[in-house]
C-alpha cells in the first residue's frame, strides 16, 4: 500500500504497473548469481567459509572494472614525476580532495556555485538531489574504495562539477564578466592561474565523470539535451593544449545561442557521458569517416582528448604491421641521416601521422610547450591503465624518443620545421622525450608505427643511400666545399688533358 500511495503521489499510472506485472517475464539464461555459487552448505569448515568470502570480494572487485575509467597513477610510472600527475592548484574528484595546499581553491568553488544559483534562481537542493541519483555510478568510475560519506561525495561532485562547467562557459566567447565576475577576479578571468588550472584539469587523477557535468549543465540551462554543446565548450577550453597548430573549428561563437554551439563534425547520441569523456569523443572527429559513437558513459575528458589528438573514431585503429618479425628499434636522426634518410614536415595537422616515402621520413609538426610533458605523461598513463583504448600516444612518443638522442637531433628536426618548442634549449626538448617512457614497455609489433619502422630499417640496410649522404655531406655540405670540389675537378681535368696531349705528341711527333 505504501508503494501505491507513492506511485499515486508521483503520478504513475497504476494500470500500466499492473499490466507490466502480469506480463510473462523473459527467461534468464545467464550464469547463476555469484551469491548462489558461493553460498556455503551447512556445517562447512570455517576456513572454507573464509576463502569463499574472499573469492566473493575478489569477484566483486573484478566486476567493478567494467565501469572503471579514472585511475590512480601506478607507482612505477609516478616515481620522480609527481608534479606531472598531481594537481598544483585545483583538485577535482576524490583522489586529491581535501589536500592542504589545494584547499585555497575551495572558497572559489563556493563562489562559483553562488554565482550559478544567483543567475539561475535555483536552490542548491536541486543539484544535490540530481547527483545523489547517480552517486553509485559515479563512484564506480574511480579506482579503489572512496572513504567519503554519501553527503560528502555528492557535495564534492556538485562543487567540482559546477566549477568545471563555469570555466568552460567563461572561457568561451563573452568571457567571465558576462557570468557576473569582476574583470580582476583572481580565478575566473583570462589571466592569473588559468593556464595551471587547465593543466590540472587534464591530469588522469583529477577527473570528473562527464555524466555528472552533463546533468549539472542541463539543470543550469533548463534544457534536456545539451551534450553536444557541452562537448564544444570543452573543446575550446582545452584546444590550446594540443601539441599541434590551432585548428579553425575551435573558434568560439555566440555562447548564448545553443544552435550555434554545434560541432562542425556530427556527434551521434552521446548517452550518459561525463565531461571528459564527451570532450575526448568530440576531439575524435568521427564525422570524417562517418563512424557512429558508442556510449562510453564511464569515460572522462582525458579519454576524449587522447582520441582527439589521433583524429580517430572510437573503434578505429591505425594500421598495424601484420608481420611477426623480431622487434627492432630505429636509430636517431643523426644516424638515419648518415644512412641517407631525409626528414620533411608532414602535410597534416595529425602529429602522429608519420609516413616514410622514397627515403623521406615525413613527420607532421609537433608544438612543444611547458605543459606538453604533463600532457603526454598522463595520456601514456591512461593508455597503460585503461585496456579499452589503444597505445597510439605511447607508440608515437617511443618512436620520437628513438629518433631523439641529443640536442643535434632536435636542431635538425627544428630546421625541418618538424619540432617547434617554447622551451629554453634544444637540450631540454631532448631530455623531455628521453624521459617520457623510461618505465614503459611496448612491443613494436603492436604499434601502429611498426610498418614505418620496418621501412626505415630496410632502407638503412642499403649502403648506397649512406654513400650518397656522405658524398653530399663531405663535398656539397656548404658553398665552399662545392667550390673546392669543382676546382679540384677542373684541375684534375686539366691535368688529364695535359697528360693526354703529351703522350699523344710523343707517339705521333709529326702531327
Amino acid at each position: 500500500m505504501a508503494f501505491i500511495r507513492k506511485a499515486r503521489r508521483w503520478g504513475v499510472n497504476l494500470q500500466i504497473l499492473e499490466h507490466h506485472r502480469q506480463q510473462p517475464q523473459p527467461q534468464d539464461h545467464h550464469v547463476p548469481p555469484l551469491e548462489d555459487e558461493l553460498r556455503p552448505p551447512e556445517s562447512e569448515p570455517e576456513r572454507v567459509i573464509s576463502i569463499r568470502e574472499k573469492i566473493k570480494q575478489a569477484c566483486n572487485v573484478e566486476r567493478s572494472w567494467a565501469k572503471l575509467s579514472i585511475y590512480r597513477i601506478p607507482h612505477y610510472l609516478k616515481d620522480g614525476e609527481d608534479k606531472a600527475y598531481v594537481p598544483q592548484i585545483v583538485s577535482l574528484g576524490p583522489y586529491h580532495h581535501g589536500k592542504e595546499r589545494l584547499r585555497q581553491m575551495d572558497e572559489h568553488k563556493l563562489r562559483c556555485l553562488h554565482h550559478i544559483l544567483t543567475r539561475t534562481s535555483h536552490r542548491i537542493g536541486l543539484y544535490l538531489d540530481s547527483v545523489k541519483e547517480v552517486e553509485e555510478r559515479a563512484r564506480a568510475c574511480y579506482e579503489g574504495p572512496i572513504s567519503m560519506s554519501s553527503d560528502e561525495f555528492v557535495e564534492m561532485m556538485v562543487l567540482d562539477g559546477c566549477f568545471v562547467i563555469e570555466l568552460f562557459q567563461g572561457f568561451y566567447d563573452g568571457g567571465f564578466e558576462t557570468l557576473g565576475y569582476l574583470s580582476n577576479d583572481p580565478v575566473f578571468s583570462m589571466r592569473g592561474p588559468m593556464h595551471t588550472i587547465q593543466r590540472d584539469m587534464i591530469m588522469l587523477e583529477n577527473q570528473i565523470p562527464f555524466f555528472i557535468l552533463n546533468r549539472l549543465y542541463c539543470l543550469q540551462l533548463g534544457h534536456p539535451d545539451l551534450e553536444e554543446e557541452l562537448a564544444h565548450l570543452a573543446l575550446v577550453f582545452f584546444d590550446h593544449m594540443k601539441p599541434t597548430e590551432a585548428t579553425d573549428h575551435m573558434k568560439p561563437t555566440d555562447a548564448t545561442n545553443h544552435s550555434s554551439n554545434r560541432l562542425e563534425f556530427p556527434l551521434p547520441d552521446l548517452g550518459e557521458l561525463h565531461c571528459l569523456a564527451l570532450f575526448r569523443q568530440s576531439l575524435l572527429h568521427p564525422g570524417v569517416n562517418g563512424e557512429a559513437l558508442p556510449d562510453p558513459s564511464e569515460l572522462h575528458c582525458l579519454t576524449l582528448f587522447q582520441r582527439s589528438l589521433l583524429h580517430l573514431g572510437v573503434n578505429q585503429e591505425p594500421p598495424k604491421d601484420q608481420s611477426q618479425g623480431q622487434q627492432q628499434l630505429i636509430h636517431c636522426v643523426t644516424e638515419l641521416r648518415k644512412a641517407g634518410i631525409k626528414f620533411n614536415k608532414g602535410k597534416t595537422d595529425k602529429f602522429w601521422d608519420i609516413q616514410f616515402k622514397g627515403g623521406s621520413l615525413q613527420i607532421p609538426q609537433l608544438v612543444i610547450h611547458d605543459g606538453t610533458r604533463s600532457l603526454f605523461l598522463n595520456l601514456i598513463a591512461f593508455e597503460q591503465c585503461h585496456f579499452k583504448c589503444g597505445n597510439q600516444i605511447t607508440s608515437y612518443v617511443i618512436f620520437m624518443d628513438n629518433l631523439i638522442n641529443s640536442p643535434n637531433d632536435i636542431r635538425h628536426l627544428h630546421k625541418c620545421k618538424i619540432i617547434e618548442h617554447w622551451l629554453g634549449s634544444n637540450a631540454e626538448v631532448a631530455d623531455l622525450f628521453n624521459g617520457l617512457c623510461q618505465e614503459v614497455v611496448l612491443d613494436i609489433d603492436i604499434s601502429y608505427l611498426s610498418t614505418v619502422s620496418t621501412q626505415v630499417i630496410d632502407y638503412c640496410g642499403h649502403n648506397r643511400h649512406g654513400w650518397a649522404f656522405l658524398l653530399k655531406e663531405n663535398y656539397f655540405g656548404n658553398p665552399w666545399s662545392i667550390i673546392s670540389f669543382v676546382a679540384a675537378l677542373v684541375l684534375l681535368l686539366l691535368t688529364f688533358t695535359q697528360t693526354f696531349y703529351a703522350v699523344y705528341s710523343y707517339h705521333k711527333p709529326g702531327s
